[in-house]
């Protein structure tokens, strides 16, 4: 009974962390200007503005700029929660648990979710083998045996985890749901400047040294380097030139480089020449080095 418990846990840790259902767990509320209703309650413009704020950057200017993502997981709690109420469970004053303070109305989604995955789905024994076949190469040389335990878990997780999207899917969409849409795209935000095509041109006709921030606005290690560039960029005005290139919009320039992953850090000499790469976060510190190394101080 024990460990059902932990795999029904962990299914729908996995769930709740997916991008999907990413806000689940943050709240709404009434009063003020009316952001969407969901069978009749309402989610204000106030509560949504409070619980952006309690996100931490740089994922709080993320949501900012896409708040309906953040918005459909509003709602998606706010159905999760009718029908746990329907089912006799009501949100209590708080409930602690290991790390620290829970809501009470995160209880009630948790324990109304483990309710619903509480029937343990069936794996058979051919299911297991097929897995192993196709994961072969990722044990280690562990035998089936040794190994049948462990991937049962997993395929049961994963079927827990499409039985809990399809319920989500299906009370979204007999759900009643208004969404003031005018009013959802005035909140929101816009996405920092990054740099043009023809910037990048320019940069490499000025006879500096240039600096490429290969990376996304959806990228958070990419924000969190944002200021850093910044800084560097102003910092160093007139001897070397610092960008940011969205791989999204100049799909050419990721392809042209070579762009693997992101952010992705190119520099290139004063002829254009590439000297280093450094793919992932890299800190001012570590940016200011490799500036040194190629005369740039």
């Amino acid at each position: 009974m024990r460990r059902r418990s932990i795999i029904i846990g962990a299914a729908v840790i996995v769930v709740l962390t997916g991008a999907s259902l990413f806000y689940l767990f943050y709240p709404g509320g009434s009063g003020g200007q009316v952001l969407a209703t969901v069978n009749g309650e309402k989610i204000t413009v106030e509560h949504f503005n409070q619980e952006i704020a309690k996100v931490k950057e740089p994922n709080r200017g993320i949501i900012k700029e896409n708040p309906a993502k953040f918005l459909e997981g509003m709602i998606i709690r706010r159905l999760v929660l009718q029908e746990a109420k329907k089912q006799g469970l009501l949100p209590a004053k708080e409930k602690k648990g290991p790390e620290g303070s829970v809501s009470s109305e995160e209880a009630v989604i948790k324990e109304y979710l483990e309710k619903r995955l509480s029937s343990a789905p069936a794996v058979s024994r051919q299911e297991v083998e097929t897995f192993y076949e196709i994961y072969e190469d990722r044990m280690e040389g562990r035998p089936l045996e040794q190994v049948a335990p462990m991937i049962e878990q997993i395929i049961r997780q994963g079927k827990q985890q499409r039985q809990l999207e399809q319920f989500i899917g299906e009370l979204r969409k007999s759900a009643s749901v208004e969404i003031n849409q005018d009013r959802l795209q005035k909140i929101a935000a816009k996405p920092p400047d990054s740099n043009t095509e023809e910037d990048f041109s320019k940069a490499f006709k000025s006879g500096k040294p240039v600096l490429v921030d290969f990376g996304s606005n959806s990228c958070i290690p990419c924000r969190q380097m944002r200021p850093i560039l910044h800084e560097i960029r102003k910092e160093h005005s007139g001897k070397a030139e610092v960008l940011v290139i969205d791989v999204y919009k100049y799909q050419n320039l990721a392809r042209e480089h070579k762009i693997r992953m992101i952010p992705t850090l190119i520099f290139f000499d004063l002829n254009g020449k590439e000297v280093h790469r450094h793919q992932g976060f890299m800190s001012k510190k570590a940016i200011l080095e490799q500036l040194k190394k190629m005369g740039v101080s």
